[in-house]
């Protein structure tokens, strides 16, 4: 399973870090099933409630560039562990807050905090593990992410009239800690990596340091549009804006739109386990990650425009054609390891923390953009289910031509 670790500690690693990662997930996508409680709690218009849930993404992005130096100087081990404590005291904010303000600036430490859940186990995978085996564990890594959502959904929908959503995150803040515990305990010492790496690869002139390499690759240009606008925009759209649409446009509950909301991160959880399981066989067949995003991104157009075309008359199938648009954008995930392996292993976690900020960056812009244009359409008059068909198509058409960039500029 693994180029430098045995099976079994490979194993181990996933599995650490793989809880890392779920907790982030899990804290990035809980704002879209508190959003009713917040609104009736702080009297947030769409804006507000967008610029909060963006406000992790936020935090999110600022650390990317910083991130990618130093998880390739030193390493996912000390770099997880020390942004995660940054996470326990966002989580502990946000419990106690009692503002807006409050509640934002917490936020962006959470975001702040989990920013290294994902590009630090996606570094380590680049030397740690076979490129075949990369490819299975981004995907299902991802698969753990969608887990997180889920946990997100129904289980938090059931806990808030028990516990409260203040206690919830205090209870975050105690399962961070432990995946702190378990991440200084169980990852393997950057160092001795570090000198397998440059053993295997000592005709290759060591890297540069900086980002210039990366942000001047011809690939790595083609894909930013589409990274910020396709995968930002589905992660947008799943952790805030689906939610919303359900209560405010197809008449739901906040607990049907919940349930809506569950069922449609299951449907992404296997989506993610079957790439998990297609992908080295799709690899061996010629099957690349261009040829697949440019024949499936397409498809996830179609529902995305669907849905803003039908607006409250699709309310028996929004959830149906809302978890197909989720499920269809999720092959803009592919590029993700496909940047990480178009560079030299000592270039992976900047090249890889580079994409992941265009993605986040899009999710913030994508949230709190949709937030502004929804209230900007209703101080112009229209109702608020037109004011969401506008935001929406005009998300759709960003999206249409983020991809036709892609088709055009990329380069094999």
């Amino acid at each position: 399973m693994s180029a430098l670790l045995p099976q079994r500690r490979a194993v181990t690693v996933f599995a650490v870090l793989a809880l890392g990662y779920f907790l982030s997930t899990l804290i990035r996508a809980i704002t879209a099933t508190l959003a009713p409680v917040l609104v009736r709690e702080l009297q947030l218009n769409a804006a507000d409630l967008g610029l909060l849930a963006g406000g992790y993404f936020l935090g999110f992005s600022l650390t990317q560039l910083p991130l990618g130096a130093w998880l390739d100087r030193f390493g996912p081990k000390r770099v997880e562990a020390t942004f995660l404590t940054v996470a326990i005291v966002g989580c502990l904010a946000f419990s106690f807050a009692t503002s807006f303000a409050g509640l934002l600036l917490a936020r962006v430490l959470c975001g702040v905090g989990v920013s290294a859940c994902l590009m630090a186990p996606l570094t380590g995978y680049r030397r740690w593990y076979a490129p075949a085996t990369l490819m299975r564990a981004n995907s299902w890594m991802l698969m753990v992410g969608a887990s997180g959502a889920v946990a997100s959904t129904l289980p938090v929908q059931w806990l808030v009239p028990v516990l409260g959503w203040r206690p919830i995150f205090v209870l975050l803040a105690a399962a961070v800690a432990l995946a702190v515990g378990l991440i200084v305990w169980q990852l393997p010492q950057w160092k001795q990596a570090d000198a397998a790496s440059r053993a295997a690869d000592e005709h290759v002139p060591a890297a540069k340091p900086g980002y210039a390499e990366i942000w001047r690759n011809r690939y790595f240009q083609s894909l930013i549009p589409l990274a910020f606008l396709g995968y930002g925009g589905m992660v947008a759209m799943q952790t805030l804006w689906v939610t919303p649409w359900m209560v405010r446009v197809a008449g739901f509950t906040p607990a049907q739109a919940a349930n809506g909301l569950f069922w449609i991160s299951i449907a992404m959880l296997l989506t993610y386990w079957l790439w998990g399981l297609a992908n080295p066989v799709l690899a061996r067949k010629g099957y690349s990650a261009d040829w697949l995003i440019l024949r499936g991104v397409p498809l996830s157009l179609v529902p995305i425009a669907m849905i803003a075309w039908l607006g409250d008359t699709a309310v028996a199938v929004a959830p149906l054609v809302l978890g197909s648009y989720c499920v269809l954008a999720t092959v803009n995930s592919l590029a993700q390891p496909a940047v990480g392996m178009a560079f030299r292993p000592e270039l992976a976690g900047r090249a890889l923390s580079a994409y992941n900020l265009v993605v986040f960056c899009g999710v913030f812009a994508v949230q709190w953009g949709l937030g502004l244009a929804i209230d900007a359409l209703r101080s112009h008059g229209c109702t608020e289910v037109a004011a969401y068909q506008g935001a929406w198509a005009l998300y759709a058409t960003s999206y249409l031509a983020a991809y036709l960039y892609f088709a055009v500029l990329k380069k094999p």
